[in-house]
């Protein structure tokens, strides 16, 4: 049986701060505020797989309330993630995935970003797409207040 889930998140942009998204270090003046690296690419993907499985939200298996997730690298959230959709006898098979962004310009680093979520996730290079769409400047993400992602994901489940 296949299973789809979707995944969203967003982060405002602070001062201080790297930008990371889909674990690659983007340059940029700010970076993406929140309890963990605040990678809103490798948190929306994490969302779908955890909602393929209903699994529940990010925010129940790592809480912002929780020290230990302080600065914790989200492609190591997300391996967590695959560890709890494989208990469950879950395999992804693909995953779609876009980046709302204003500013900076993410295409130089998109081919990257889509390397590392496929070496986490055991996927093929091309079973992971990630693009880029700007926001033409309309509300907070035009603005530059934040980042924002939505991903799609499929999983097989076995059992």
């Amino acid at each position: 049986m296949t299973r789809v889930g979707l995944g969203v998140d967003l982060h405002p942009l602070v001062p201080g701060r790297p930008l990371v998204l889909g674990g690659v270090v983007v340059p940029s003046a700010r970076g993406l505020g929140g309890h963990s690296d605040a990678d809103v690419l490798c948190h929306a993907v994490g969302e779908a797989l955890l909602g393929a499985l209903a699994l529940g939200d990010l925010g129940r298996h790592f809480p912002d309330t929780d020290p230990q997730w302080a600065g914790a690298s989200s492609l190591a959230l997300l391996e967590r993630v695959l560890a709890l959709v494989r208990a469950r006898g879950g395999r992804p098979v693909n995953v779609d995935a876009t980046v709302l962004a204003q500013a900076p310009r993410l295409g130089p680093y998109l081919d990257a970003m889509a390397e590392r979520l496929a070496g986490v996730l055991g996927l093929a290079r091309e079973a992971v797409s990630v693009k880029a769409k700007s926001p033409e400047g309309l509300g907070l993400l035009g603005r530059e207040e934040g980042i924002a992602a939505l991903a799609v994901v499929a999983v097989e489940v076995t059992a």
